[in-house]
């Protein structure tokens, strides 16, 4: 290639926060700028490219010239290489210790005599300290903040939740019902209750380290180049809109994995970014199910359930008489009773099936899902309203209690189950979910907006913002 090309060629880097849930959106659509002509960067956390090089072979990684990964350290302390690092302890430790690797990494990158040099950075909202590199090159920054745009707009009002008195919470979180309590400052989440904000407020600290991060964050965002975010129009609009006042622009680009299913060239087809083996055995197993009639059970990257909590969703999914595919993570269970009771086991073993890891998109476009059990994390959340299926939600932290009112409350595909979970409403949720006619409902609208998931819109959203933002170097 002459040098003449190397220098028109763009060079994206893109920068992911250091966990599962924010690396997959952002090397989605690093595969889409790669498809646009662009030179990509990946730049993942050492520790993260450790468990992406076990699980995916360093073969896999390492056959694209114009694909290429870099790490920077997260700066935590060292930890067990298979288990989901601390999310407080990254937003820290990344917001403190990442800059300076980073700066050297864009700079060991731009006297590189092989690659292009460094034209924009694309990088996750919570990692905004490369908006002080982004300016000192002169080069856009688009901030992809991996939520959806009601738990950016959730996390934007915390500020708001101060000035309003909501937060720090006083005395005991739910006394008197506390948290139950209206929010009426956000126009676009109208009946929202405190509860359903992401719970870092739950907290009587008026320093709480977890909501200064935030404020932070949301407020460094302003400094962006542009804001994006997975989701598209039709689903947020209201929240999409209210954020015209407060940010420079918001493009909504989503659902992204079905815009990269959808193009031609995707040429990087065998690059995947899972941190973890994915079996593939269960989707011969759904083969061999009725349409409808499997419950996916899949509680995410980083939930952590009690051995008790775990023994009641395994009962109330027996109990159901529903067949099931449940994702059971090394790591889902706190402290070391990782066993499912041998008699659940027996008693399901016709129509259930474990795995510890699995090709999500695959499993909820399979013709024989007719629910999804979940922890509503944005990427589960969004993945299963582009296959049309209804949920369950259950949701852990971060913006998934934003996200699931929103699933239950808005968009009328999902019911929530409390957090103390007990068997017998698993069993009645999922029995209403698989074979009432509310369930039918949640189906007919959960396919409503699997069809407005596919207009263009999000697809025009991702042209004008690389002509108009990425491409002004």
């Amino acid at each position: 290639m002459g040098s003449m090309n190397m220098t028109k060629k763009p060079h994206a880097v893109c920068l992911p926060g250091a966990a599962q849930g924010h690396i997959n959106p952002i090397f989605t659509l690093a595969k889409i700028l790669h498809s646009k002509g662009f030179h990509i960067t990946f730049v993942n956390t050492e520790f993260n490219q450790q468990r992406l090089l076990k699980s995916q072979g360093p073969e896999a990684l390492n056959q694209y010239e114009s694909f290429k990964f870099e790490t920077i350290p997260d700066g935590l302390p060292p930890s067990d290489p298979d288990a989901t690092q601390s999310i407080p302890d990254l937003c820290k430790y990344t917001s403190e210790t990442c800059l300076e690797p980073f700066r050297k990494l864009l700079s060991k990158l731009n006297d590189s005599e092989t690659t292009p040099p460094v034209s924009c950075i694309v990088s996750d909202g919570v990692m905004s300290f490369t908006l002080d590199a982004a300016e000192e090159l002169g080069i856009p920054d688009v901030l992809f903040w991996t939520t959806s745009a009601c738990g950016f707009l959730a996390y934007s009002h915390y500020f708001t939740l101060i000035e309003k008195g909501f937060i720090p919470l006083k005395g005991i979180p739910n006394s008197n019902g506390y948290l139950d309590t209206i929010v009426d400052c956000v126009p676009s989440m109208k009946d929202i209750r405190l509860k359903d904000f992401p719970p870092f407020i739950r907290t009587t600290d008026p320093d709480e380290f977890m909501i200064k991060y935030f404020i932070r964050q949301t407020t460094r965002a302003k400094r962006a180049s542009a804001i994006i975010l997975n989701t598209f129009d039709d689903l947020e609009h209201d929240v999409l809109n209210e954020f015209s006042t407060m940010y420079p622009p918001v493009h909504s680009i989503g659902p992204l994995h079905t815009i990269l299913n959808n193009m031609e060239n995707d040429d990087l087809k065998s690059l995947n970014s899972s941190l973890w083996i994915e079996e593939t055995e269960c989707l011969d197993w759904l083969d061999s199910k009725a349409h409808g009639s499997v419950v996916y059970v899949n509680f995410g990257s980083i939930t952590v359930m009690t051995p008790q909590q775990l023994v009641e969703f395994s009962w109330g999914l027996a109990n159901s008489n529903q067949n099931f595919l449940w994702v059971i993570r090394p790591d889902l269970v706190s402290g070391d009773s990782q066993m499912l009771p041998p008699e659940f086991l027996n008693a399901t073993s016709d129509r259930g099936f474990l795995v510890s890891w699995c090709p999500q998109q695959k499993v909820l476009n399979h013709p024989s899902i007719g629910g999804f059990l979940t922890h509503s994390g944005w990427n589960s959340t969004i993945e299963s309203i582009s296959s049309g299926v209804p949920m369950i939600c259950w949701p852990f932290f971060a913006e998934q209690q934003t996200n699931c009112w929103f699933s239950c409350n808005q968009w009328g595909i999902g019911m929530e189950i409390d957090s103390d979970v007990d068997r017998k409403q698993v069993e009645n949720l999922v029995n209403i979910l698989m074979v009432e006619e509310k369930g039918k409902e949640m189906k007919d609208k959960a396919m409503a907006w699997k069809k407005k998931s596919e207009s263009m819109s999000s697809w025009l959203n991702i042209e004008n913002m690389i002509n108009k933002v990425l491409l002004q170097s």
